[in-house]
């Protein structure tokens, strides 16, 4: 048992996150998004490896200088993950533009073919399994996650009862706001990459 502590607290596990915002969804670009992936996974290593060094010495030597391109981050991951676990989240991928969508997952399917010890988990509204599945291959396993009814009401009371304007809220319009948001409540696709059983442990508690 002591000899299993020792090896977990000495693995390094690194976890790094990107959330897509709709308001700034203009400026998050494919190479924004990776990018700043890939800046999580090195600040978390206690040394930079020496090719990541070299090559972003290289791309100062051009004229004017160059940011890394997707190609060049999709190899950065290759390097910083060979010598530990990654795990890569992606919150609301739903809300990257519609023409990024594709260049972000395929991105993020080279990564992985190149890095078997990174996987990834992303969430977003259910419209998007299509083009995910597409992206990401016949490997990527979704579920599908939507709150109960039940919930929806409770919460919903627990606000109205915290309305600064209370005369603004009769019986009747309770009611309504009552029956039609939950109705209107959407699904949450969940996608993970070699990570469904542990999906599917977490649902079933």
């Amino acid at each position: 048992m002591d000899y299993l502590c020792d090896h977990a607290v000495k693995q390094h596990i690194a976890v790094v996150s990107f959330y897509y915002d709709f308001p700034s969804r203009e400026a998050q670009t494919p190479t924004n998004m990776l990018g700043s992936l890939a800046k999580q996974l090195v600040t978390g290593l206690g040394e930079i490896p020496g090719e990541i060094v070299q090559k972003f010495r290289s791309q100062k030597k051009v004229i004017g200088g160059r940011k890394l391109q997707l190609p060049d981050l999709v190899k950065m991951f290759a390097t910083v993950s060979a010598s530990q676990r990654a795990f890569i989240c992606v919150d609301s991928i739903d809300e990257c533009l519609p023409e990024h969508q594709l260049e972000v997952l395929d991105s993020l399917e080279q990564i992985l073919e190149r890095s078997p010890k990174v996987q990834v988990f992303m969430s977003g509204r259910s419209h998007i399994g299509a083009m995910v599945g597409r992206g990401l291959g016949e490997r990527a396993a979704s579920v599908s996650i939507k709150p109960r009814d039940g919930d929806i009401v409770a919460y919903l009371r627990t606000r109205i009862r915290k309305d600064t304007t209370p005369k603004a809220m009769d019986s009747l319009l309770e009611n309504d706001i009552m029956k039609s948001i939950p109705g209107d409540s959407s699904e949450t696709y969940v996608v993970g990459w070699d990570l469904f059983n542990l999906c599917n442990s977490y649902t079933d508690k």
